[in-house]
């Protein structure tokens, strides 16, 4: 059964519950989020039952505002526990310490972020909230000045996020601060079969402007990207569902890679696949193949056969986040015209209400690899040439 919740539900995951008959959970918000008719909507108490029944039941959350009904409603299932262990930042470090000893972690109460002694602290570090979501909050540290700007920022951040999401999604009371990994850095889609076995359903490069960038613009997956990785991602997924016995569980799990193939996972998202539809939506678009049906029939993508005709072509998952340091309800307009032209082969453009959020719009292209070049410039891009303010 799956469990749906704001800020956005995709057309594409409407249309893919109400075609195969699979269970809604008819939860308060349901009515608003203009499901098709059709949808298998079944009611909490139902959907309680069913849980109860049939404990390996592949449950799954369009949004992380939906992991609350769990920990309300199936208390008598570890699903709770499990899902803390990802959300809580901190207590992951604490769970993959035996996988990682050497990696260092702490701690921070929010109060005590203006007044923090850098001196012991591994330069650079991350510093981020221990239960947070997306890059809310998220910023690498190299020096003293550098920290005093970010915590100013911590809390504007913070005070404008708090109207959007619940504490379960972010909770900014307390922060981990962890040493930098130096690298490149992956997402990886993924769910736990009932027997507990990995089944990897894509593998995008997150790619940052700068060394200092820390923000979601733009994700890449390839068949180059995919074939060098599954191999290695699949070992480390292996090993941290030992550590927390997982079986029937979807992941989003967000990896750092360094020149030499060392790996190490970042954190891991519990119960969905990139948050705002997009991961998923994103391998249908490109590779063919519905992962919220994969995972709801635990079936594993046969990759040698998807990437056969996929060479010397990227997709790109590109987050159009407002960078323009004007505030949403300042802006007039948004050119989404010019947004598309400046791109060989958009696939699919979602635009977002940039006055509610701090996003223009969400867009999937492909690109030869040859021309790179436009991923590049809109990566850089702090999409001033694209607003009337």
């Amino acid at each position: 059964m799956f469990l749906v919740d704001g800020p956005y539900v995709s057309d594409f995951f409407k249309k893919t519950v109400r075609d195969h008959k699979i269970p809604v959970v008819g939860t308060p918000i349901v009515k608003s989020l203009n499901l098709y008719d059709g949808t298998n909507i079944i009611s909490e108490d139902k959907a309680v039952e069913l849980v109860k029944q049939k404990k390996t039941t592949p449950i799954y959350c369009v949004s992380e505002n939906s992991i609350s009904w769990i920990t309300d409603r199936l208390t008598f299932t570890e699903l709770p526990q499990k899902i803390e262990i990802f959300k809580d930042k901190l207590r992951f470090r604490r769970l993959i310490k035996t996988l990682f000893p050497e990696f260092y972690f702490r701690e921070i109460r929010a109060e005590e972020l203006k007044d923090l002694d850098l001196k012991d602290l591994p330069l650079p570090f991350i510093i981020k909230p221990s239960v947070g979501f997306m890059s809310i909050g998220v910023y690498k540290i190299s020096d003293y000045s550098q920290y005093k700007k970010a915590v100013k920022s911590i809390e504007k951040e913070i005070a404008s996020a708090k109207a959007l999401y619940p504490r379960v999604v972010l909770d900014t009371n307390k922060f981990i601060i962890e040493q930098y990994i130096h690298g490149d850095e992956f997402a990886v889609d993924a769910y736990y079969d009932s027997l507990g076995e990995v089944r990897i359903l894509n593998i995008f490069h997150h790619i940052f402007s700068s060394q200092d960038d820390v923000k979601d613009r733009l994700y890449v997956s390839s068949k180059r990207i995919i074939e060098e990785n599954i191999e290695s991602f699949s070992l480390l997924l292996k090993r941290i569902g030992q550590l927390a016995n997982l079986k029937t569980f979807p992941v989003h799990i967000e990896i750092r890679k360094d020149s030499k193939g060392g790996i190490i996972p970042l954190e891991v998202n519990p119960m969905r696949f990139g948050g705002w539809c997009t991961t998923a939506d994103m391998t249908f678009v490109s590779y063919g193949f519905n992962p919220y049906l994969y995972y709801y029939y635990q079936k594993s993508p046969e990759w040698g056969k998807i990437l056969r005709d996929k060479d010397k072509k990227i997709y790109a998952l590109i987050v159009l986040d407002n960078s323009t340091g004007i505030p949403g309800e300042k802006i007039k307009s948004f050119d989404y015209r010019k947004l598309m032209s400046k791109f060989e082969k958009p696939l699919e453009l979602r635009k977002i209400d940039y006055k509610k959020y701090p996003l223009f719009a969400i867009l999937f292209t492909e690109t030869r690899e040859e021309n790179f070049r436009e991923l590049k410039e809109i990566l850089t891009s702090d999409l001033h040439e694209f607003i009337y303010a």
